[in-house]
């Protein structure tokens, strides 16, 4: 959708609900959505047929005989999964192959989060299955529930939770999207950062590896994505149930199999739906935090602006808007912001090989958005001085966020929008760009 209108509406994902934006008069406006793709008529029946005929690797109910109990890893509340869909089929074929429910754990990869609630394990997994399953959350911090299996070539610590390597069968599920960091999501994601220990993160997120050639997109040359997946092969993992959705976040396509296969063709497959191009760099770039679960937390929503930043003209502006209806994230992160005097007294800190905070890397992606744009954020969920120690611009209304970002631009001044902000891979002239270094020419 693009063009010049006399009027515009857009609704972006905010929270649960949608944010309805009034754009101004005769500007030229692209609205960058995912393409749309029909989805599945019937999910259950297309998730059976994933099991019973996946792509590159036996049928899951074959590859579970002889086995004494099986991890099926999920994503945390971080990610929107329909796990009530995926998990009643995974454990049908589990059952089919000799593994009755007693004998499956589901572990969740929390990665640095904190702990789901129960009441969060109900809506992600379905009260049923949350109530009946056994359910063991990953815990980065304590050390001594992972095993130390050296490190990658790049000098990555590969310490992955023992519990996940002492299961007989282990299944890695997920959804693919565009990922600021590694690419896509999905796929070797379950593992690491899903089920390492602080120490690996540390370095697979570090200072460094997030300069180079590291964005929403990029799979060829990345580094951290060759690290990922380096641990995952070392790690093992003998069967991948990774899903896409569409706009409206219903069942797209699922891909089951071989971790490596299977990950490589979904990850082709959300390219084409979500991958999105203008013909030159916008003045100013609204975005959303790409609505619940992924903008309950402003930690989260700088993946919304990670994206808006890879179109956005170098000094122009980029506008934020996220529910943040649980706040601005871990302690640590919060410590951080609420720490710095601006992104470059940040990026100094960085320079310091001694320093390290869990939860640095979004401070500094955040940074590197700085270098190209202007960042102001709309929310409901925090008070406008509490946003004003985010290393951001507060505003107090959509509206005079519009009216901010567009002062003494010129008439010709061009907005993009992204409605559902980092689910969409936006780019201009379908080049991928990464975050880091300096901003484009």
């Amino acid at each position: 959708m693009r063009g010049y209108r006399d009027r515009m509406r857009v609704a972006l994902a905010y929270g649960r609900t949608q944010l309805e934006l009034d754009l101004p008069d005769g500007r030229r406006v692209d609205v960058l959505e995912k393409h749309p793709v029909p989805p599945l008529a019937d999910a259950d029946a297309a998730v059976r047929r994933a099991l019973e005929d996946p792509i590159g690797a036996p049928p899951l109910r074959e590859i579970a005989r002889g086995r004494s109990d099986a991890v099926i890893v999920v994503s945390d509340r971080t990610r929107p999964v329909p796990n009530a869909r995926i998990l009643p089929p995974v454990l049908d074929a589990l059952r089919a192959g000799g593994l009755p429910p007693e004998a499956v754990a589901i572990q969740v990869a929390t990665g640095l989060h904190r702990p789901n609630t129960p009441a969060e394990l109900d809506e992600m997994l379905g009260t049923e299955l949350a109530r009946s399953l056994r359910i063991v959350q990953h815990d980065a911090r304590d050390a001594e529930s992972h095993a130390d299996l050296g490190r990658t070539e790049g000098g990555i610590p590969i310490r992955i939770d023992r519990f996940y390597l002492g299961s007989d069968l282990r299944i890695l599920t997920g959804l693919i999207e565009p990922h600021l960091m590694a690419g896509y999501s999905g796929g070797r994601k379950a593992v690491c950062p899903g089920l390492a220990a602080v120490e690996t993160v540390r370095v697979a997120h570090g200072p460094a590896m997030l300069e180079g050639r590291v964005g929403p997109g990029i799979v060829e040359g990345n580094p951290l994505h060759a690290g990922l997946l380096e641990i995952q092969r070392r790690v093992g993992a003998h069967f991948l149930v990774n899903v896409a959705l569409d706009r409206e976040r219903r069942l797209a396509a699922v891909f089951a199999g071989d971790v490596e296969i299977a990950h490589a063709r979904g990850m082709d497959f959300v390219e084409r739906e979500s991958g999105v191009a203008i013909d030159e760099f916008a003045d100013v770039v609204i975005t959303s935090g790409g609505g619940d679960p992924l903008d309950a937390t402003f930690y989260q929503s700088i993946k919304g602006i990670s994206t808006a930043a890879g179109i956005v003209r170098p000094g122009g502006v980029i506008l934020l808007c996220a529910s943040l209806s649980e706040g601005v994230g871990s302690a640590s992160f919060e410590k951080l912001l609420r720490a710095c005097a601006s992104p470059r007294d940040f990026e100094l800190r960085l320079e310091d090989d001694r320093f390290f905070a869990v939860d640095q890397w979004m401070v500094q992606h955040l940074c590197q958005a700085h270098r190209r744009a202007r960042i102001l954020l709309y929310t409901d969920g925090l008070p406008l001085a509490a946003v004003r120690e985010l290393l951001v611009e507060p505003v107090p209304t959509p509206a005079a966020g519009i009216q901010r970002a567009l002062a003494g631009a010129g008439p010709e001044a061009r907005i993009a929008v992204l409605p559902q902000g980092p689910y969409v891979l936006a780019t201009v002239g379908g080049e991928k760009r990464p975050l880091g270094g300096p901003p484009p020419a």
